[in-house]
């Protein structure tokens, strides 16, 4: 206990070194379990299967709490950017006049947006600090994961336990029950912990380290000027650092989690990119090589860190939503007025009346009139403008 107050009041979560990529605090805390458990076993009493599992019950509840503390760490909401309200496009909106009268004497934007960790054709990774703690974090509950397995090892095997008959306890209760020995709960939440810290890293890496080169460039104001190479660039070298920092075990769920946060940064730039993206239905064939480039960094990441399928199965929301891109306006329209009233049980919209504003779930995909509606406004067109105006009276883009 005393151990997990010190821990709390010091850590900082830098490693212990570069062969042991974890928090000090971890090594000590599990020290001091094995050393207890040491010293039990040296007590000249006979020591009963109900007095064992009292015994790791307390070692649990102190390794569940240092878990807690590891995982405080934030959450990926406060990485994602708030959602800009909706507009229609409009062609004579003064950011793209600005942007068509820059445009002759611009070195484009793979250019314009180069930061100092982005130099060239060899970008320097854009991992902060702070990311790079996260990843500590993620190493310790791995550590622990493993140095749990070696006490109740100890706890399981040791010949000193007496047997208790008919204890829920007992070794031939724990199989029948398909249990292992101890700490069932602490593993539970390790790995829980482990899941919530490999996501918030992700979120922090894409939203906040890589944000000049995703989220604030991708696809501003030209598509064909602001492709998806420069991020894919920097996230490669992400990448390869985080193989760097991150255990072995733990990689292929740090880089499944960022590959999740790298698909919602690309749908938030498709339908929340705010009044500096405008698209139009010929953009879609760039779009669509671009993600398709994304998720190949992905399937080629490692020796098979992450399987073809998974990536695949992760994609389809994006991609339905890049389809939508590729459709007619009119098809748009049609196809929103149809599940905007379905979804808000009207059916049909009669003489009079008008389609509801359809609520923004965060629940984006190709069926949601939600979705439908965000790749209308940023379609640069005039149908898609006067049904915008006709419709919901949104507000020109300024």
């Amino acid at each position: 206990k005393e151990c997990l107050q010190r821990a709390k009041e010091t850590e900082t979560w830098n490693p212990k070194s570069k062969t042991e990529p974890y928090a000090q605090s971890a090594v000590e805390l599990m020290k001091h379990a094995k050393e207890a458990v040491e010293e039990l076993f040296e007590i000249q009493i006979g020591i009963s299967e109900d007095l064992i599992h009292n015994f790791a019950d307390g070692l649990e509840h102190i390794i569940r709490d240092y878990t807690t503390f590891v995982a405080s760490c934030g959450s990926k909401q406060s990485y994602i950017p708030t959602l800009p309200p909706l507009t229609r496009c409009s062609r004579d909106s003064k950011f793209i006049k600005l942007w068509k009268k820059a445009a002759p004497c611009s070195v484009g934007v793979d250019g314009s947006h180069q930061t100092g960790s982005n130099e060239g054709h060899h970008p320097r990774p854009s991992t902060s600090r702070g990311t790079q703690r996260i990843y500590i974090r993620l190493n310790t509950l791995h550590y622990l994961l493993s140095q749990l397995h070696s006490v109740d090892k100890t706890l399981s095997l040791s010949p000193r336990v007496i047997p208790t008959p008919g204890s829920r306890f007992s070794s031939s209760c724990r199989q029948l029950n398909n249990s292992s020995a101890y700490f069932d709960h602490a593993r539970s939440a390790i790995q829980i912990a482990s899941q919530h810290v490999s996501q918030v890293a992700a979120y922090r890496l894409i939203f906040l380290d890589s944000n000049s080169v995703f989220y604030d460039s991708l696809y501003v104001g030209d598509v064909d000027n602001a492709r998806i190479r420069p991020a894919l660039r920097i996230l490669k070298q992400n990448l390869t650092l985080l193989g760097a920092i991150v255990t072995d075990r733990a990689q292929p769920l740090a880089i499944k989690e960022v590959m999740k946060a790298s698909f919602e940064a690309h749908l938030m730039v498709l339908l929340a990119g705010g009044s500096s993206r405008i698209f139009s239905r010929s953009d879609h064939e760039m779009i669509e090589e671009d993600f398709d480039s994304l998720k190949r960094v992905f399937c080629t990441c490692g020796e098979g860190l992450i399987a073809e399928d998974v990536v695949e199965r992760e994609a389809e929301i994006v991609e339905g939503v890049v389809a939508l891109m590729g459709q007619s306006t009119e098809q748009l329209v049609e196809d929103f007025s149809i599940v905007a009233c379905e979804a808000s049980g009207i059916g049909v919209v009669g003489a009079g009346q008008k389609l509801p504003m359809p609520p923004t779930t965060g629940r984006w995909n190709r069926a949601d009139p939600n979705t439908i509606l965000r790749v209308l406004c940023h379609r640069n067109d005039r149908v898609a403008n006067h049904f915008l105006k006709r419709t919901f009276q949104l507000a020109k883009r300024r």
